[in-house]
């Protein structure tokens, strides 16, 4: 996709280190289709590694939100401006020096390429699941704007990590904590070497 001014479109980029190194500047998207457990598993990561928390779904616009809830699938050009607050998000707590744990679902490597400029020390946490899994999950799910038939458009709009892209895919048919220390290890992040500094 090329990039233009309403589309994703990555901030300055900064140069990127060959592996995720465990310090305060660690940053995390946990990423997945609605159902995979974004929100749980962040929370869970950010209290084990000291990290700030922001929900992704929080910098949507009014108008996307407003979308979602009559069930029609956002398009680039409503993913843009959405991409790139998260990713000024991102690079501020990195430029600080603080690490930070952030939902978005990140479905395309187009949106990932926005994030991952933000940080050199960016990393993805894909949690995947079955189609069943996930589609039960988001049934059982209550006061959520996202309608559950807008599931079948983001399995088809997935495009999982490519070989070169820093991250890990977890299985989330696993217990919370399992799903989270997998990822820890996968990573090889060390709660007691990520904690931000005051």
């Amino acid at each position: 996709m090329s990039p233009s001014s309403d589309g994703p479109t990555p901030p300055e980029s900064q140069p990127r280190a060959d592996a995720v190194r465990a310090t305060p500047a660690v940053q995390l998207v946990v990423m997945g289709v609605s159902g995979s457990g974004k929100s749980s598993v962040a929370e869970r990561l950010a209290q084990r590694l000291g990290c700030e928390l922001a929900e992704g779904d929080t910098f949507h616009s009014a108008a996307n939100l407003a979308k979602m809830r009559a069930g029609v699938p956002l398009d680039d050009r409503d993913r843009g401006p959405w991409l790139r607050d998260l990713a000024a998000w991102i690079q501020e707590r990195d430029r600080a020096g603080r690490c930070a744990v952030v939902t978005c679902s990140a479905l395309k490597r187009a949106y990932r390429d926005v994030l991952r400029a933000a940080s050199a020390h960016l990393a993805f946490v894909h949690l995947a699941g079955t189609p069943e899994l996930l589609a039960k999950r988001v049934h059982a799910r209550t006061g959520h704007f996202m309608p559950e038939r807008l599931l079948a458009s983001q399995l088809a709009a997935l495009e999982p990590l490519g070989a070169d892209e820093r991250g890990v895919t977890i299985d989330v048919t696993a217990p919370l904590e399992e799903v989270v220390a997998a990822a820890l290890a996968a990573l090889k992040l060390d709660p007691a070497a990520t904690a931000t500094s005051p």
